[in-house]
């Protein structure tokens, strides 16, 4: 960049005595105006495309790489040019960026629950994360979370791996299944990451619309229920031994309780951390820092209102609720986070990315000591439904968007032009 400004003040310098050189000849009325003239209209034009190729890491701008992906939930990188893509409302399938191919991936579990949108128009079900082992290039496994259905009882959310063989899933191995099945269509959770540790963490909603259908002790405060809970668990399903104790009947595997709805789960490029999205009900959307042992409130606390305003959660004697990192004064529908590492735009370095659903925003947040110091919209002018943020492996940056013709979309800088 600095060659660049050398370059361009050389130009203007060049400029600056053509001109003057111009002057002379006016007032001489010599034959030498005319060479000069010339001079001066080549470098103007040698200015104006420098203008036009240079990369403003200040303002970035969208650019479609993929189309046709109905309803894409999340993404995973086989490589610069290949990748996994998750249908919510379709199938598990590799794309190919540089021939526009997708490829249904054969295999899929047949106990995937439709999501057709017949029975309820804000039905949640479908297909939902999809994952590499850090591993992946020895063992091939692959991670997937979906809603499966059981004859007579409804659905859940369940967690599988299988290997990828030849665009097939293979050797497939049930790690969580989030009981009891049910009929509700909504909370699902299904957000997956793999943690500097190498533990499996995966979020579960609470499944419920009404607070008021909740139990007594309500599911997300009940250890004994596997709703509304974040897990930790080993790659092959089994439970670690420094996972906390939520006390001898608790669920295994429990990590944290006290969840909604929470989907998007990142790790902070310098300290480590886990962050993860959490869907409010009327406002209450929120970010949040992973602790093991948490209770993230629900639904005794919340940033937001509930939507059953009767409803009165028990109170909890001797238990302690961590707040949220931040939260939002109006929905967002948060969901697939990350925070960005790339080169394209370095004033972004270590700050979280966080997109949206209700209004089709995204938003930038720059944290210092694990507190948001400042919040930033992008594309306010050009808004659309937002599943997941992801970098590919050299750091580009890409967004999924939640449509029946669902698109990847690479984040670029917007280049200098004459208009601007």
């Amino acid at each position: 960049m600095r060659s660049l400004k050398t370059n361009f003040r050389f130009k203007i310098h060049v400029f600056k005595r053509l001109i003057h050189r111009v002057k002379a000849s006016l007032l001489c009325k010599t034959p030498e105006m005319k060479n000069v003239l010339f001079l001066v209209l080549i470098l103007l034009l040698g200015c104006q495309t420098q203008q036009k190729e240079s990369p403003n890491p200040h303002h970035p701008e969208k650019k479609v790489v993929f189309e046709g992906l109905n309803h894409p939930w999340s993404i995973a990188f086989l490589s610069e040019d290949e990748a996994l893509v998750s249908e919510k409302d379709g199938d598990l399938v590799k794309i190919d960026l540089v021939s526009r191919t997708k490829t249904i991936l054969k295999g899929f579990p047949k106990d995937l629950t439709d999501s057709i949108r017949a029975y309820s128009i804000g039905d949640n079900s479908g297909i939902f994360e999809v994952l590499l082992d850090p591993d992946f290039k020895k063992n091939q496994w692959v991670y997937f979370s979906y809603a499966a259905k059981k004859h007579g009882e409804g659905r859940t959310t369940k967690v599988v791996r299988a290997q990828l063989e030849n665009d097939s899933l293979v050797n497939h191995q049930t790690l969580l299944v989030a009981e009891p099945f049910a009929r509700e269509y909504f909370h699902f959770g299904g957000g997956m990451l793999f943690g500097p540790d190498r533990k499996l963490y995966i979020t579960i909603g609470e499944r419920l619309y009404w607070e008021r259908d909740n139990p007594p002790m309500p599911n997300a405060q009940n250890p004994k229920d596997k709703r509304g809970k974040i897990y930790r668990i080993n790659s092959d399903g089994s439970i670690p031994k420094d996972n906390p104790d939520f006390g001898e009947a608790a669920i295994p595997g429990i990590y944290a309780m006290g969840s909604r709805a929470a989907q998007g789960l990142t790790i902070h490029p310098e300290t480590k951390a886990i962050w993860f999205s959490e869907h409010g009900t009327i406002q209450g959307d929120e970010i949040n820092m992973l602790s093991a042992g948490a209770n993230y409130g629900w639904p005794n606390v919340t940033s937001g209102k509930l939507r059953s305003p009767n409803y009165k959660p028990p109170k909890l004697p001797g238990v302690s609720f961590t707040s949220p990192v931040w939260f939002w004064p109006h929905t967002v529908a948060p969901t697939g986070l990350t925070f960005y590492t790339g080169a394209d735009f370095p004033d972004w370095k270590n700050n979280l990315l966080v997109p949206g659903l209700s209004r089709g925003s995204l938003w930038r947040f720059r944290i210092e000591n694990d507190t948001v110091k400042s919040a930033e919209e992008l594309f306010i002018d050009d808004r659309v439904r937002i599943r997941k943020v992801r970098q590919s492996p050299q750091g580009k940056l890409y967004i999924l968007t939640d449509e029946d013709d669902g698109k990847l979309i690479q984040i670029i800088p917007k280049t200098y032009s004459n208009s601007q």
